[in-house]
């Protein structure tokens, strides 16, 4: 089939709750896609940050279908190594005591938020100790639960009633996170960079306020590392960047390195809380996915891959920066959001696809999540398509 057919046949059999652009990838490698139609694109989206390896990694296809050869599913009745090895790995590699399996970020937040409460209800009972701070413009995933966690209003609508027990802080504004502490409170939950919210970093004096006030009033810190986990800012996790160490973290898109996984990771008494019968997931732990997701935390173990992370990064946020109505270029690693001058981040977006290029928006920012193995000559293919667009409209 071609694109056309391709789409008209989706459309007649999926709900349509996506604004899907007119593409239908057909078979791709590294950071380079072809459609159904053999036309070629440069990914800088990679899945919005999912295909970390980039699109058919060889290391990673390979250990991918050798385990689906020998077992692909085991029930949480029993155990299986891949998985085993995996949470060892990933544990160690995050200086983290234990970890939920599950299949996706708003899964691993819901868990993480169950932990919370269940912490705060073991420690002081039925005390009314249950309200969780997150911020304004934050995303935590489309659950009911995590729609409420989620501080943005326009998805605080449809699908009442949502969760109780969320309260929204502006980012960075330390009075009003002061302020928003009662007795009430169990845990403050949060993202280091607010990828859907406009790839908004957090001032340093901010996240250390955080932490101050969590020692002060025993609250879980809930760092969301769903987008910006797995080398996606130039460390295994962006906590890193700010000396901080969470009660609980939240990581999926990346970790599988293509496949469906989410995973809560706990430290100290939170590892701990989460008994038998108190939470579960039918396809947490998947041995298809801890395979691909061995390799994935192979290639962030390698200090070589990771120092030319970091060197690749930082031409790419150069490049931005120096493009044709680029006011000015937020986030970290290969987590960017660029500030254009008098045109519409969305405009670019579709003139860049009818170009060759795949490239993401976030609010009113042009967004970047390219592939970490994305090499320096589709930078530069990809950064010029951005730049004949943009001079265009100069």
């Amino acid at each position: 089939m071609n694109s056309k057919e391709i789409i008209e046949q989706y459309n007649s059999a999926v709900v349509c709750s996506y604004g899907r652009l007119d593409l239908a990838l057909e078979c791709a490698s590294g950071a380079q896609g072809t459609d159904a139609d053999g036309r070629s694109y440069i990914d800088f989206g990679s899945g919005i940050g999912t295909n970390s390896l980039g699109y058919a990694d060889s290391e990673w296809a390979d250990a991918v279908s050798g385990q689906a050869h020998k077992l692909q599913h085991v029930s949480n009745y029993y155990y299986n190594s891949t998985a085993a090895e995996f949470a060892a790995r990933l544990t160690e590699m995050t200086g983290t005591d234990k970890l939920f399996f599950g299949n996706s970020g708003a899964e691993a937040n819901e868990c993480a938020i169950k932990i919370a409460r269940k912490r705060s209800f073991d420690k002081y009972g039925d005390a009314g100790r249950t309200t969780i701070i997150t911020l304004v413009n934050s995303f935590h995933g489309r659950t009911i639960t995590t729609l409420s966690a989620t501080g943005q209003e326009h998805f605080h609508n449809y699908f009442f009633p949502f969760t109780p027990g969320f309260k929204y802080v502006e980012a960075n504004n330390i009075e009003a996170l002061r302020e928003a502490i009662d007795p009430t409170v169990c845990a403050i939950m949060f993202e280091f960079i607010q990828g859907e919210g406009g790839v908004n970093v957090l001032d340093q004096a901010f996240v250390d306020e955080i932490f101050a006030l969590a020692a002060a009033h025993d609250l879980a810190t809930i760092s969301d590392e769903v987008q910006t986990g797995v080398g996606r800012t130039g460390r295994l996790l962006a906590a890193e960047h700010f000396g901080v160490k969470p009660d609980i973290v939240t990581l999926a898109k990346g970790l599988g390195g293509g496949l469906p996984i989410g995973v809560c990771l706990t430290r100290g008494e939170y590892a701990d809380v989460l008994t038998p019968g108190t939470h579960g997931s039918t396809f947490g732990g998947n041995p298809v996915v801890c395979a691909g997701g061995l390799v994935v935390l192979r290639r962030l173990s390698d200090p070589a891959f990771m120092a030319e992370l970091g060197k690749k990064a930082e031409y790419f946020k150069q490049s931005l920066e120096a493009l044709p109505r680029v006011k000015s270029v937020s986030g970290l690693g290969l987590m960017l959001g660029a500030e254009l001058d008098g045109i519409a981040a969305g405009d670019v977006m579709k003139k860049a696809l009818d170009e060759g290029l795949l490239v993401l928006m976030a609010k009113a920012k042009l967004r970047c999540l390219p592939p970490l193995t994305i090499t320096y000559e589709q930078i530069d293919a990809g950064m010029a398509i951005l730049s004949g667009i943009l001079r265009k409209e100069e």
